[in-house]
């Protein structure tokens, strides 16, 4: 086992608890000096000093680990781009950053993110396109990062969605009907076909109109989202008045966006799909015909089983359409998804659209060296008529290389080759991958070597670089 200092992250569980030194050296059964020694990373946290703040504190061990600190390096290294280039803070700065004081580190990712916002509103006013007063970021934009923030994981209503699923007799195969009952005998609510929408409730006559063209587990989850509004509302306002003040459009789309979370929770409960992912090594295929449920809706649970001491594979899971745009984006792992606009071309999410409903499989490897195995699949929907346009985006599921192994998808592949992962990065704007021959953008902060009596495979050599 490789040493642990979190001598920022003991001190401040201990400042939380508002305990002093003594005191807490007293619960963990060592000195003062010992403890002080252990806050300023002199030495590192022993295994009977985990297992005992673990159980003092109820604190998850990860809470100490210093695995899972690459999404926020990457995010800072995005935010700081131009503090990199201009060599006024360097990526082994920011990554001593993220592993010792990741709060400060996230106040100055903040920082850094409303600097960005910040300089392209005053550009837009300069070139003359921000007459008007500057657009702040989507409601849609703040809701990803509501759950990004929160690992794409709830646990007051996961754990309010299963005890609902137990108490009403929630079972495969018998779903529309419980939760048809629940709806009608509680809130006196009826379902009605035809609608043109997908679904409509019609508060005042209690009438939930569903499509005629769902699917079963469409009208399921349909049905469950209604029913978290209904009868889980109150919560559904205070967890997001957490981030969102009351009537705003960003609080009305985090209730629906919590209010779809229960909506999952209440039709695959966690321990009941937990065991399922776990036995059927997380087939995604196979489990969607288990539980008569759509591969999005399938994928979408599986990033979020992370419940403590009951934790699935850590997941991200991602979805974009043909044009690269990002339409959801959640994560349990250290996958960095960047906001600066644009994916990486290599990724296999991309792959997926040229073979629609067969499951690619990649393992790519970022710059850092992670290496994380992707699943893809192109998933398309239509209203039904001829001639009508429909929707189609390729559903991406991937985890770290060390879960792989517990992945039906891992079958057959060399896992401990590291030479035999796609490179891929988090878009060209900011890759590192200096000899990508795919590369859209020339590389920041870097020199172009331009001679007009040469070229080079690589669309962007640079000054010292590969060429």
């Amino acid at each position: 086992m490789g040493k642990t200092y979190a001598g920022a992250r003991l001190r401040r569980l201990r400042e939380e608890r508002r305990m002093s030194q003594v005191e807490l050296a007293r619960v963990l059964g060592i000195s003062a000096s010992y403890l002080n020694q252990m806050e300023h990373d002199s030495r590192p946290l022993t295994v009977p000093v985990l297992l005992r703040l673990t159980e003092a504190f109820g604190v998850d061990p990860g809470f100490f680990s210093e695995r899972d600190t690459s999404r926020l390096v990457a995010d800072l290294r995005e935010a700081l781009a131009g503090e990199i280039a201009q060599a006024r803070v360097s990526p082994s700065d920011l990554a001593e950053l993220a592993t010792r004081m990741p709060a400060v580190a996230a106040v100055l990712l903040d920082l850094g993110r409303r600097g960005q916002l910040l300089s392209e509103r005053l550009a837009e006013t300069a070139d003359g396109r921000g007459g008007g007063p500057a657009v702040p970021r989507s409601p849609h934009e703040e809701i990803r990062e509501f759950f990004y923030r929160r690992q794409n994981y709830l646990h007051d209503s996961d754990l309010a969605a299963e005890g609902l699923a137990h108490k009403v007799g929630i079972r495969r195969g018998d779903v529309l009907r419980v939760l048809s009952e629940r709806l009608a005998d509680r809130h006196g609510v009826r379902l009605a076909a035809g609608s043109d929408r997908l679904h409509h409730f019609d508060d005042r006559a209690r009438v939930l109109h569903l499509s005629g063209r769902l699917r079963p587990g469409q009208r399921a989850f349909r049905m469950a989202t209604q029913l978290a509004l209904l009868e889980y509302g109150d919560e559904l306002d205070r967890q997001a008045a957490e981030d969102f003040a009351p009537g705003s459009p960003a609080h009305a789309l985090a209730r629906i966006g919590i209010a779809n979370y229960f909506a999952a929770a209440l039709v695959l409960p966690y321990r009941a799909f937990h065991t399922a992912a776990e036995e059927f090594r997380y087939d995604i295929e196979r489990l969607s015909d288990h539980f008569g449920l759509g591969y999005e809706t399938v994928c979408h649970r599986l990033s979020t089983l992370q419940r403590p001491r009951l934790r699935g594979v850590p997941f991200s899971f991602v979805r974009v359409d043909r044009a690269g745009n990002m339409s959801k984006r959640q994560s349990a792992t250290g996958f960095h998804f960047s906001r600066a606009g644009g994916t990486c071309p290599l990724w296999n999410v991309y792959e997926a659209f040229a073979a629609p409903g067969r499951i690619h499989v990649q393992v790519a490897a970022m710059p850092d060296g992670q290496r994380y195995l992707w699943t893809a699949r192109a998933v398309t929907r239509h209203r039904g008529g001829w001639g009508e346009p429909g929707k189609t985006f390729a559903i991406g599921l991937g985890c770290e290389i060390r879960h792989a192994s517990r992945l039906v998808y891992s079958d057959g592949l060399d896992l401990d080759n590291a030479a035999a992962a796609t490179p891929i990065g988090m878009g060209c704007r900011l890759c590192e991958r200096l000899d990508c021959p795919q590369r859209a953008v020339p590389p920041l902060g870097r020199t172009l070597a331009v001679d007009e009596n040469s070229s080079t495979f690589v669309p962007y050599p640079v000054v010292d670089g590969p060429g």
